[in-house]
């Protein structure tokens, strides 16, 4: 082999992501190293609908909201009036909400995988960094890719990644300042059937820095990490659905992921300070990578792509 062709093999060998373990393989993956977003990967929100949380922003697919740099995602949230559709694309059933318009005071990004990737089971891995402030709310979190078991909750939904507030202060955290990150299910049946299990952890120091949030998901168990030290483990006997009397379901079907910064809405406004500090914008969250792996257990489940 020349000294050409050597270095060439080295470097595509150090740019290529470590597997979590024996028997893993990559099976989709995003380094943001583009000029771009990838519209083969990702799709971008264009609404003002809260998420049904009353969330203060409106989703646009602007590069002001979301765009790469260094290697990056970046997603920003600002503080700018924004006036746009009222409801997501999938929300638009009737002509009257096709047309209808809402105004919220802020703007930011979320990113889906839906109709273009979706999984059942692997681990799901995404190195980010997360902003802080009162009423910040990013996330990393699946959804199903087809309502199986019915309307929200009871076809699922995994959330690999939230936090609140980061960095304001806090009486129950240990270092005086809100650190926690949150791992949680939801399932049941649509609401107010709807249920949800999961817990809390501090992210490791320094808070504000990149960090690898993962869920590993097998049939009947799914498990939360962070920098590879598992946080919380659930199993079928917690979760079920008004859909099926299966013990595996809803969370036996291909989800997609989300990737968004939500500004307010019930979790953070009701948390720590409450409400939504205005200072202190524009926000970002940051995203190095994501990664999609495959054990040679789920073979039969390789992703569905679009």
């Amino acid at each position: 082999m020349s000294v050409a062709l050597a270095l060439l093999a080295s470097a595509a060998a150090a740019a290529a992501p470590e597997a979590p373990g024996p028997g893993w393989h990559l099976v989709w993956a995003d380094e943001f190293d583009g000029t771009a977003i990838d519209p083969a990967r990702w799709t971008l929100a264009d609404d003002c609908w809260g998420g049904g949380n009353q969330e203060r922003q409106c989703y646009t697919p602007r590069r002001a909201n979301a765009h790469l740099a260094d290697g990056h995602l970046v997603i920003t949230a600002r503080k700018e009036a924004w006036r746009g559709p009222a409801y997501p694309q999938d929300l638009r059933e009737t002509p009257d909400r096709n047309a209808a318009r809402a105004e919220k005071p802020f703007t930011s990004a979320r990113l889906s995988t839906k109709d273009k990737a979706a999984w059942r089971y692997g681990r799901v891995e995404v190195r980010a960094r997360l902003p802080g402030g009162q009423g910040s709310w990013p996330a990393i979190w699946m959804l199903p890719a087809e309502s199986r078991y019915g309307r929200w909750a009871a076809s699922g939904e995994i959330d690999i990644l939230e936090t609140v507030n980061l960095g304001v202060p806090c009486a129950t955290c240990a270092g005086g300042k809100e650190d926690r990150a949150l791992g949680t299910i939801h399932f049941g049946g649509v609401p107010p059937a709807n249920r949800h299990v999961g817990s809390e952890t501090p992210i490791p120091a320094p808070v504000d820095g990149f960090h690898t949030y993962a869920v590993e998901w097998a049939p009947g168990t799914i498990t939360w990490s962070i920098d590879g030290v598992a946080y919380e483990t659930r199993r079928a006997g917690e979760w079920s659905t008004t859909g099926s009397a299966d013990p595996l379901a809803p969370f036996d079907r291909p989800f997609y992921l989300v990737l968004n910064l939500a500004i307010g809405g019930g979790l953070p406004e009701s948390r720590n300070g409450g409400g939504v500090d205005e200072r202190g914008f524009p926000r970002t969250m940051m995203v190095d990578w994501v990664h999609v792996w495959q054990s040679d257990a789920d073979a039969a489940t390789r992703p569905t792509a679009k």
